[in-house]
């Protein structure tokens, strides 16, 4: 049984919030659907000075059919839902933004990424944030959860289900909805029965290089069509390319991303795995821990750019962060002691990283060797604690 609160409280991004609404004028949540964006709205809304837009009620559409009318009078925070179903708002936005004195503040939700950041970072330069967020993080649910959160995913209603075959059917549909309903709404002409094809083929190619060509063989289909089909279900949020990391070195360096199924629990639906015992038994268990814990280091330690690094002589870099103008590197190893690695020694050297941080499933955190430590997972439950050890 799960021992989270059915209710769970998201302080990090509450925060991360409260203060983008303080910076700016239009503020941008992104995140995969049902990840909690709509719940998580609720919690920052003053009761008496917010007004609530869901693009997806048929009354809220027709409402917009005059949208300066609709937009123009309010005062206090706005929250507009499922903004991906009326991009042509972004450009009125920009107007409404641009008000002095300021009457309201604008705080869309939207369910994907790509061509949506793309429209409001276009027309709303200079007034706008953007936040992504994902399903539950370590640092956001009980502690002893995260073997749970492993399992079953970060989707709310899949980690706080009251059972493993609750959880497994909500992914289940949650699949199901995505492909059948979702995709279609937002303008994809692709057959779902392909679709899912297709997902459950990368589902077996999680972290690990992408090559287009032995899934366009796989599907009957051209290459472009395969990237078009990773780009889809990459801004719809459920996957992630992690591009390569490029150093001007005489190596030969791999140039394609990696992908993984950014939630463990829709891997392991998409793989056939039920419960955690068959979990520990598949042959995709070191990658399924390798992408949880690249997610939670994602979720909870500071960046501006990320990157994974590989040569073809065979050393590499699971995760590639910068942050403050410096890189740092994250391996992830599902083993009881880490050790390091000649991967790690090359990449210290050739990359003039600052320190790397070898994350495993254990409980002590230990030295490795100069600028190199092995951290416990759980130690992402407090977020900023992974490279506790740099200097100021």
């Amino acid at each position: 049984m799960v021992t989270a609160p059915m209710i769970v409280a998201r302080h990090r991004l509450v925060d991360m919030l409260h203060a983008a609404l303080q910076r700016r004028p239009v503020v941008v949540l992104t995140g995969p659907r049902q990840c909690g964006k709509t719940t998580l709205a609720r919690q920052i809304l003053a009761p008496t000075a917010s007004t609530y837009f869901d693009l997806e009620d048929p009354r809220t559409r027709a409402l917009f059919e005059e949208p300066l009318t609709a937009l123009a009078p309010l005062t206090g925070i706005v929250v507009i839902d499922e903004i991906q179903r009326a991009p042509e708002l972004f450009p009125l936005l920009r107007v409404l933004a641009d008000r002095r004195p300021l009457p309201a503040r604008f705080f869309i939700l939207g369910s994907a990424s790509g061509a949506l950041l793309h429209q409001s970072s276009e027309s709303l330069a200079g007034r706008v944030e953007h936040i992504r967020m994902g399903g539950f993080a370590l640092d956001e649910i009980h502690a002893d959860g995260g073997t749970t959160l492993w399992r079953r995913g970060g989707f709310p209603d899949a980690f706080l289900a009251p059972d493993e075959e609750t959880s497994v059917h909500w992914r289940r549909d949650f699949i199901d909805t995505l492909i059948e309903r979702d995709l279609p709404q937002w303008g994809v002409r692709i057959s779902p029965t392909a679709m899912r094809r297709f997902w459950t083929m990368v589902a077996h190619y999680h972290g690990q290089v992408w090559n287009n060509a032995d899934p366009a063989r796989a599907l009957g289909v051209s290459e472009p069509t395969v990237r078009r089909y990773l780009d889809l279900l990459t801004d719809a949020l459920v996957l992630r390319q992690l591009q390569p990391w490029h150093a001007n070195l005489r190596k030969r360096q791999v140039k394609s991303p990696k992908v993984y199924v950014r939630d463990t629990g829709l891997l392991h639906e998409l793989l056939g795995i039920k419960d955690h015992s068959e979990l520990l038994h598949h042959p995709k268990l070191g990658a399924s821990w390798e992408g949880f814990a690249i997610e939670q280091v994602l979720a909870t330690e500071s960046h501006t750019e990320t990157s994974f690094w590989a040569s073809h002589q065979g050393a590499e870099i699971d995760l590639l962060l910068r942050r403050q103008g410096k890189l740092f590197g994250v391996e992830c190893k599902r083993v009881d002691a880490p050790r390091i690695t000649p991967s790690i020694r090359i990449a210290l050297e050739d990359l003039g990283l600052e320190r790397v941080a070898v994350v495993y499933p254990g409980t002590k955190r230990y030295p490795l060797a100069e600028r190199v430590e092995a951290v416990p997972l759980a130690t992402l439950a407090e977020p900023g604690r992974l490279f506790a050890a740099e200097g100021p």
